[in-house]
């Protein structure tokens, strides 16, 4: 893996570590989760062979440190800081962003916001529930998690959720990781420090937005909504689905599921690639 150039950005109430590699057209990667720059570690580097790739911890993750860590977040806070990463790397041309999960969430409000800045947009799985025919469900759901968190504990919330993110009849399993990339203890380390603010303060906020429907029908034309190949069912390929169909737009699939792009990243990359070459 080639080491990347590292940065900090500051930003509202907080500072953003980034990380930059390649060349070429800049392609801003938004992690979702509790991860950070690191979860695009297995496709970075394919990615950064066409273009300038830049990655960075969202604010409150990791090494990207609030001022005031209790205070509360909103997506479009979120998107901002995007904007703000493009501002740095794109000054005033428009640039490519892939979106993970939340941060396809916060891809979308981008778009919608700032589709000046934006030559396309590709958004995997982004769970925005409150498009969903059943979104009342979902809302019962994140109400439960808040309440197991708060009143048992990190662990029992957080199998709590992933039940409810399973798709009807299926069971939560712990998977085993035979290989570990280098650095996966690090990252591993990370993303369990940051269960306990993804939980609290991304999870309600985020799955509580509901997308500009019509705003982002009329910038259908640069936006690609995937699914895994693996997840069909589960909540948020369900959303991303359903949010297609509203757009009148394909749902195209990656290999893999929620987690394609750690899972699959070679055929996760080639994919994304030409997601961004081809038209839609």
């Amino acid at each position: 893996m080639t080491a990347p150039t590292t940065g900090s950005l500051r930003v509202t109430e907080a500072t953003l570590h980034y990380e930059v590699r390649g060349q070429g057209p800049l392609l801003l990667l938004i992690p979702g989760g509790a991860g950070d720059a690191a979860s695009f570690d297995g496709i970075a580097d394919d990615l950064a062979a066409e273009h300038t790739v830049a990655t960075y911890d969202p604010r409150g993750m990791s090494r990207s440190p609030l001022d005031a860590p209790e205070a509360d977040q909103r997506v479009a806070e979120h998107a901002d800081d995007a904007l703000r990463m493009l501002d740095l790397l794109s000054p005033g041309k428009p640039a490519r962003v892939f979106g993970a999960s939340s941060g396809a969430i916060a891809a979308l409000h981008l778009l919608a916001a700032h589709p000046e800045r934006l030559e396309r947009v590709v958004a995997h799985e982004p769970p925005v529930v409150e498009v969903l025919p059943d979104a009342a469900e979902h809302r019962a759901l994140i109400a439960r998690v808040q309440e197991v968190f708060h009143t048992q504990g990190l662990m029992p919330a957080m199998t709590e959720f992933a039940a409810g993110l399973k798709k009807d009849g299926d069971t939560v399993e712990p998977k085993v990781e035979i290989t570990l990339p280098p650095g996966a203890a690090a990252r591993a380390e990370r993303t369990m420090a940051n269960l306990p603010y993804f939980l609290g303060s991304i999870v309600p906020r985020f799955m509580a937005y509901a997308p500009d429907v019509h705003r982002l029908q009329e910038l259908s034309d640069r936006l690609v909504l995937v699914g895994g190949q693996d997840s069909q069912g589960e909540l948020p390929y369900r959303s991303a689905a359903f949010l297609a169909e509203r757009l009148g737009t394909e749902l195209r699939h990656f290999p893999g599921g929620h987690t394609g792009l750690t899972t699959h990243p070679a055929e996760f990359s080639e994919l994304l690639r030409k997601a961004f070459r081809a038209p839609i």
